[in-house]
């Protein structure tokens, strides 16, 4: 099994996660736990009130909850998604990564290579995701003399509190939403960026730098319009165990969202993930190609 693939992967997952260090159109912090809360929650009216909230009650550092698990992990996730996805290529089509713009593969060995580098990312992500969400949705302002203290007091805390309160597999806890989530989502994902790239580049050559950050972009936002209703679903599971109505399911959260909140609950943080997808998918594309390409 090659595994510059999987190296690739997690050089460009580095570069995905501090893009907002360097860009400030970029991936951002804040823009994360907006799309959390936004998704879970039901006292915010839009993007700008969350802010609003969010600076006011919890000062600046509330915009960077829950992050630090991410910053351990991005590069593993990407790093199994890419490395997967194209090992998966390969055994479909018997082609290695630098023979696939002179010998296209087929939208379908596409599509089913990138389901199934999403259903394993899945798995690997759950646990980090759950932490994540769990923190996110803190809102308890910085710790003042007297003042009680927040449910959980880090990541490490996080985790051990879950494994406590529901045994090893309560860190799994939205997994099977985010399987749901992931799978058919990053087959569109790597099936958009083909797509994009084929139509912008002669037959038989490779794709130039600015059709790849467009055709990754473009990617991106198609990936989170397909995935948004699904990370509502998933959000909200993984937030059972604090909250006293506890959800039976993904179709009985489904349904119980639906009926009481509405079908536009379903698109609750589509704006600023899209609108940060661009960017990010852009870069994270822009430095696996380049990176395979130089050591090819």
């Amino acid at each position: 099994m090659p595994v510059e693939e999987f190296v690739a992967g997690w050089i460009s997952g580095e570069t995905f996660f501090f893009l907002p260090h360097i860009t400030p159109s970029g991936r951002s912090l804040p823009g994360d736990i907006e799309g959390v809360r936004l998704q879970t929650q039901t006292t915010y009216q839009g993007i700008i009130d969350c802010m609003v909230k969010t600076y006011r009650h919890e000062s600046l550092l509330g915009f960077f909850k829950g992050m630090s698990f991410p910053i351990a992990s991005i590069a593993v996730v990407n790093s199994v998604l890419f490395g997967v996805y194209s090992n998966t290529l390969l055994a479909l089509t018997a082609t290695s990564h630098q023979e696939r713009w002179a010998q296209p593969p087929s939208y379908t060995h596409v599509f089913i290579a990138g389901c199934t580098g999403g259903f394993v990312q899945a798995y690997c992500l759950a646990p980090f995701d759950l932490i994540k969400v769990r923190l996110q949705n803190q809102t308890e302002p910085r710790a003042r003399p007297g003042s009680p203290p927040p449910r959980y007091r880090g990541p490490v805390h996080c985790a051990v509190s879950i494994c406590r309160e529901d045994g090893p597999w309560g860190l799994f806890r939205g997994a099977w939403a985010l399987t749901l989530r992931d799978t058919p989502t990053l087959g569109i994902y790597f099936v958009t960026y083909e797509w994009l790239c084929r139509q912008s580049t002669p037959d038989r050559q490779n794709p130039g730098a600015a059709t790849v950050l467009v055709a990754g972009g473009f990617a991106g936002i198609a990936s989170w319009a397909v995935a948004t209703p699904l990370d509502v679903i998933k959000s909200r599971m993984q937030m059972g165990g604090l909250k006293h109505r506890v959800y039976r399911g993904v179709l009985d959260c489904m349904v119980s969202s639906a009926r009481q909140e509405g079908l536009g609950v379903f698109f609750r943080g589509l704006t600023i993930n899209s609108a940060r997808a661009f960017p990010v998918n852009a870069v994270t594309f822009l430095t696996y190609e380049y990176l395979l390409s130089s050591w090819g």
